[in-house]
């Protein structure tokens, strides 16, 4: 699904991933048949009528090996990263990379059917635990999308880490003991804002959104901060 673009430099990133697309040689067809992006709305994008959400730009940029948040520093002005030579995995290692992550989530699914109810004095601690896990999971499952340019069955894989890290983050959020962490990675999800945007609203640096929501505690001086940015978007 995708919003109306919202800034003039829409024009500039779409063009820019048209072309660092043809580069892989990665068809309008291609994507969609892969389930990432409809083929109306590439067209759109690359022509700066629309602009995608930030869970489909964070796919579109792992597919063309370009860092999280590439698109949207293209859009406000900033470089457009050059030509790199890439090499795809052959299927037998996207295959062996698939089986890995049904492996891990099959322990990690079996850890969520075993948390005890949300008013134990155990579930904080348990569900951070299946959280931390969920974010080494998928920060692997990132990294081999890319080194498989853009396999279909390994970005099935990333995307169902990401669905179910949200559902448990948002339970999480609610429950007595939520960390820092859950309740500000759910508020800015249900917000729909990048690390970056939640960060540019506080005038913190990204590295700041991003520690938090990896249980690391922030400065004392910026805590404050951090807890009315959720209470903002809560309120939103």
């Amino acid at each position: 699904m995708l919003h109306a673009a919202q800034a003039p430099g829409s024009v500039r990133a779409g063009a820019a991933f048209a072309a660092r697309r043809k580069q892989f040689r990665l068809t309008q067809r291609e994507l969609a048949r892969k389930g990432i992006i409809t083929a109306s709305s590439l067209i759109a994008f690359e022509k700066g009528r629309s602009w995608p959400r930030e869970r489909t730009r964070a796919t579109l940029e792992e597919i063309v090996r370009w860092p999280a948040g590439t698109l949207a520093a293209i859009a406000a002005g900033g470089d457009i990263p050059e030509a790199s030579s890439n090499v795809p995995v052959d299927t037998s290692e996207q295959t062996v990379i698939v089986g890995a992550v049904e492996v891990a989530m099959s322990s990690v699914n079996a850890a969520i059917v075993n948390l005890p109810v949300d008013s134990h004095p155990k579930f904080a601690e348990r569900i951070q635990a299946v959280l931390a896990d969920l974010r080494r999971l998928e920060a692997v499952t990132a990294r081999a999308v890319q080194a498989s340019r853009g396999s279909a069955s390994v970005i099935k894989s990333l995307i169902a880490i990401r669905r179910q890290y949200d559902e448990l983050a948002s339970q999480a959020a609610t429950a007595p003991g939520a960390t820092l962490g859950q309740r500000l990675y759910t508020a800015r999800r249900h917000a729909n804002l990048t690390p970056a945007e939640a960060a540019a609203a506080i005038g913190a640096p990204v590295d700041l959104i991003t520690a938090v929501e990896n249980e690391i505690a922030p400065p004392p001086d910026s805590l404050p901060r951090v807890e009315a940015l959720i209470d903002d978007l809560n309120a939103s």
